[in-house]
Order: C-alpha cells, then structure tokens, then sequence
C-alpha cells in the first residue's frame, strides 16, 4: 500500500512546538496550498492542511519558519481519534511530516531577517534545507509518527530515503553525443 503526501504551501500561522510527557518534540501547523482552478470569481481557493512533526526536526522546523513561510513538506496521511473532556470522540486527519524544505527565496529570506530580528539563520545561493524523520514515536490518545531526525542541511528538497550503494548505471552512449533522431520526442 501507498500513503504518500507531497505539499507545497504556506504556513497559516506560526508553528505551535510542544513536548510529549516524556519530553519528545512536536510541532503542528497548517499548510495553505493553493488549487489548481480558479473559481467563477476568477480567484484560486485553497485547502487547508494539518500538519504535525516530530523530535529534532520540529524544533528545527519551528526555529526557521514562520507565519507566511513557503514550505514543501513530503510524509504521510494519518487518522486517529480521541476522547475529549466533554466524553465525545474526535476524529482527526493530519499529515506526519518525514521531511520538509525551506523554499522561500534568498530575497525573502533576507527580508525575514529584518521583520523578525535576525535570529541567525541564511539560506546561502538559492539552495535550500531539507530535513528527514525517521524512526517511530508514539504520542498520546493512540498517535503514532515516524519520527528521529537525521539533518540533510543545504540540500535540494528531498532525497527520498535512497542510499547509494556506489553502483553507478553505465552510460549507454558510452560518452558518444546523443543522436537527435533516436529520441521519442
């Protein structure tokens, strides 16, 4: 089965960091993405998605975003439930962020710089973090993320758990310059 969630969007608000009862970090946010279409006022909606992320990589997600930041955001789709205080069961959907990328540009970032008090982070040539959880944690009320962090900083986006085994594929060409007729397009 596949339960893969790839989001590029804003943040609604700055992300909220708590801390389990045994001390593990965990951020929530809401990514805005804006849809495709436009509606019949010729304005993009957009959908509204929870988000939650765990241990190392929410601290390090609250520190460098905030209300506004332009995120991608790659993990999966989670349901669980809960009792509340008044004795009725909540249902809750929410994405279990494995990794995200900071994608505003060096322009804005500069500009963060100034509105928020230079708190000593730089984005340096256009390149942008990336950052992976891995590993399991559960949360309380039955949740469960997959959650230790492993830092891939200065990195483009996301490198999808893939090892390199140094084994390079042979080029085909051997080197030789690619005729334009043997192409399919």
């Amino acid at each position: 089965m596949i339960n893969r969630v790839v989001l590029t969007g804003r943040l609604t608000k700055d992300p909220e960091l708590k801390y389990t009862q045994s001390g593990v970090a965990v951020a929530s946010f809401t990514v805005a993405v804006d849809r495709q279409y436009r509606n019949q006022a010729g304005e993009r909606e957009a959908d509204f998605i929870n988000c939650v992320i765990w241990r190392k990589s929410a601290e390090n997600f609250v520190n460098f975003t905030h209300k506004g930041s332009k995120v991608g955001i790659d993990g999966r789709l989670q349901t669980r439930n809960y009792e509340n205080q008044q004795g009725q069961w909540v249902y809750v959907t929410e994405v279990v962020v494995d990794s995200f990328s900071l994608l505003d540009s060096k322009h804005d970032n500069q500009n963060d710089q100034q509105n928020y008090g230079n708190q000593g982070y730089q984005k340096q040539g256009g390149q942008q973090g990336g950052y992976q959880n891995q590993g399991n944690q559960q949360y309380n009320n039955g949740y469960q993320g997959n959650n230790q962090g492993q830092y891939q900083g200065n990195q483009q986006g996301y490198q999808g758990g893939q090892q390199n085994t140094g084994y390079m594929e042979p080029d085909p060409n051997q080197g030789r310059p690619i005729n334009e007729d043997d192409l399919p397009f």
